[in-house]
């Protein structure tokens, strides 16, 4: 049974646009899912769904004869002369001429195009050679998201005033499921503990045996691996390239290749500091955040903070910016949201960190900021993870 997704609402309005709609994400986020869901959604018979992890598949693509292209899918059953044909790839990395096969076929046929994808459109890699196209990232679940594949039909509120001590009650419950186990759909609708652990040592498997071993061009996938782990142990932390370049015995240069491939297929996502011309802040390093709190807590052991900080970026994905802000004395925001939202995130956050946090708040001009805490506050400056 098909789970709604709350990007659905936003490809919705390209299902019969003129441009390529690209799905991208990390894997096993469900983009298989959702784009077969839209294949099967599209009113017309003139459509064709092709799986490049299927190598038949890709030999359809693989002539430089753009016609002899069309041949084939002609013999598959598409009409290039009639109704508009749509064809619908998934993982379209596997086909690295693709996007010009793609341009061709819009500017020639006007074909409708629906691709996933496990590369981050902002890579140096091809994706940007599409010339006509729209991309949607998919992330693992957020925690509204987690709720509805979960079936509990519950809301969460969306104005801290509604939660109520018996509201905080069931809902953190929830939230700390999603906190030790993550976001990933299939980690989610698994009922044991046993079989989410499973599901998690799966995840990993595949992310680096397709993107690492089999994508990448490094010959020391274990230096890869050994850096991930030392990532998830510095959740919330700044990067220190030196230090990890000596712990792992590569180059800077190569720990800066490592992490830009991480952040590339979506395993790790880094945010830079808000720079606002004042000597005192910190101007330079990234900070780093791994795409699911479930893969941490698994590999890893990490302080309760660092945990449910990672998990509330989790639900702060579909943000078109996402920033922090520190002095060198060490006063900070954990999180600016598109330049004009503040979160600091604690677990239990006492009076004296409401009124620091405020008072930067303040003098930086900000409207809008909330501590977000973990445990159950009765102070309305504070969120928690599940009504942001």
């Amino acid at each position: 049974m098909f789970k709604d997704r709350e990007i659905l609402k936003q490809l919705k309005n390209y299902w019969n646009s003129s441009e390529a709609v690209i799905i991208t994400g990390m894997r096993r986020t469900g983009k298989s899912t959702l784009i077969k869901y839209v294949y099967n959604k599209i009113d017309s018979k003139n459509k064709l769904y092709l799986d490049f992890e299927n190598p038949i598949n890709r030999k359809y693509f693989e002539s430089d004869n753009y016609e002899r292209v069309k041949s084939s899918l002609e013999i598959l059953g598409l009409d290039f002369g009639n109704s508009r044909p749509y064809i619908f790839i998934d993982e379209i990395e596997y086909l690295s001429n693709l996007p010009s096969i793609i341009n061709y076929f819009m500017d020639n046929y006007k074909v409708k195009f629906f691709l996933t994808g496990s590369i981050n459109p902002s890579s140096k890699r091809f994706y940007n050679k599409f010339s006509k196209g729209v991309y949607f990232e998919l992330f693992p679940l957020n925690f509204k998201e987690f709720l509805l594949f979960k079936g509990t039909k519950i809301n969460p509120p969306g104005n801290r005033k509604d939660v109520t001590k018996p509201i905080f009650d069931i809902l953190s419950n929830h939230y700390e499921e999603f906190i030790l186990f993550g976001g990933f759909p299939e980690v989610v609708l698994k009922k044991t503990i046993e079989e989410k652990k499973k599901s998690l040592e799966n995840i990993f498997a595949s992310f680096f045996k397709l993107e690492v071993v089999q994508f990448s061009s490094f010959r020391k996938s274990e230096l890869i691996r050994d850096l991930v782990l030392l990532l998830m142990q510095s959740i919330g932390k700044k990067l220190d390239i030196q230090k990890l370049s000596i712990e792992i015995g590569i180059s800077r240069a190569t720990v800066y290749e490592y992490i830009s491939f991480l952040e590339d297929t979506y395993f790790i996502k880094t945010i830079k500091p808000l720079i606002l011309g004042n000597v005192r802040e910190i101007r330079k390093s990234p900070k780093i955040y791994v795409c699911d709190s479930g893969l941490i807590n698994h590999f890893v052991r990490v302080g309760e903070e660092e945990l449910f900080e990672n998990s509330v970026i989790q639900n702060l994905m579909d943000s078109s910016e996402i920033m922090y802000y520190q002095r060198k004395g060490g006063a900070g925001i954990d999180f600016i949201i598109n330049r004009d939202k503040a979160y600091d995130v604690k677990v239990v956050p006492h009076s004296a960190d409401i009124k620091r946090f405020k008072k930067i708040c303040e003098e930086l001009n900000f409207d809008e900021y909330k501590i977000i805490s973990k445990n159950y506050i009765e102070d309305e400056s504070v969120e928690y993870g599940f009504t942001i």
